[in-house]
């Protein structure tokens, strides 16, 4: 009897370390990327749409001293980087970092800041078509507009916004 508990104690001991052995995972290998937040502040928005987000990281991430182009000679570099809604022109200089950048997207979502600014001074009219500008300078910071087609019925109307919703 005595043997027999003994057995029970020991193969629920075994047991309980088996499996938490197997419940602790190997974690996956985390890198980490300079990135440029200066850039990502000043273009930054919560409410962009995903692509924008993802080619501004692109471009915030982006090594132009790893790039097979790259020579010490030069002082600058053009580097174009596609999405499927738009494309962003980037500048660095021989030391990677980035100057300016000027972007270009279609078709992408407004901000709510926006869409209330339209549907405030224009009622009735909806948005159909949509022109997203970014142009960052490292010096200035950036500006972001946004073209709008407007439709109500068979008339059309285009308006520019900043990102505030403030019609320029």
């Amino acid at each position: 009897m005595k043997q027999l508990k003994s057995l029970i104690v020991c193969s629920i001991c075994i047991t309980a370390f088996a499996l938490q052995s197997f419940a602790q995972g190997i974690l996956p290998e985390v890198t980490i990327k300079a990135i440029r937040y200066k850039y990502l502040s000043a273009v930054g928005d919560k409410e962009a749409s995903q692509p924008v987000k993802v080619a501004q990281r692109q471009v915030a991430e982006y090594d132009v001293k790893k790039a097979e182009f790259y020579e010490d000679d030069y002082d600058g570099y053009f580097v174009s980087f596609y999405i499927p809604e738009g494309k962003i022109l980037a500048t660095y200089d021989q030391d990677g970092k980035l100057l300016r950048t000027a972007e270009k997207f279609k078709n992408v979502m407004v901000p709510s800041v926006v869409r209330d600014a339209v549907a405030k001074r224009f009622p009735q009219w909806g948005i159909t078509e949509n022109v997203y500008l970014v142009n960052y300078n490292d010096g200035s910071g950036a500006t972001k507009v946004y073209k709008l087609l407007l439709e109500n019925g068979d008339k059309r109307l285009k308006v520019k916004t900043n990102e505030k919703g403030e019609f320029l």
